[in-house]
């Protein structure tokens, strides 16, 4: 089962199989065979297991998400990366003391990832926000055009 994900999904990664493809030929067995684990856990003897396999299939079709929507990784990767800056930052400096200190780390971490993520210069957007609230012009919004 997980072969089938793990051998597949880099070629829908790559290019070399097309999104489509995966969710045709792929995704409903893997689906089916996932679901029916699933379902023979709630069974076992262990408590814990059959309440956590109960869990996960209350929530199970957003395990899919993945197969359902382009672009969508089917693993954190992508979350733990966004978080690692932050991660880091609080290693180093021991927290904040105050709320408002927390608010400003909050907001300017959220920012620094934000950028990242849309291949945007942080500087360039910090220094456009600055300079729009000083000049009472619109702040620039972290929102990827379009939206």
């Amino acid at each position: 089962m997980a072969d089938i994900l793990f051998e597949h999904w880099p070629k829908v990664r790559d290019g070399t199989m097309t999104h489509e493809a995966f969710q045709t030929e792929y995704w409903p067995e893997l689906r089916a065979e996932v679901r029916a684990l699933l379902e023979r856990g709630q069974a076992v003897a262990c408590p814990k297991t059959a309440a956590t396999c109960r869990d996960i299939l209350v929530v199970e079709a957003s395990l899919w998400t993945f197969a359902r929507v382009t672009g969508v990784e089917p693993t954190n990767n992508a979350a733990e990366r966004a978080l690692r800056h932050a991660v880091y930052w609080r290693k180093t400096s021991h927290g904040s003391q105050s709320e408002a200190g927390r608010r400003f780390v909050e907001r300017i971490l959220t920012t620094v990832a934000t950028c990242r993520q849309q291949g945007r210069n942080v500087l360039a957007f910090l220094t456009d926000a600055v300079r729009a609230d000083r000049n009472g012009d619109n702040r620039p919004s972290l929102l990827p055009v379009g939206v």
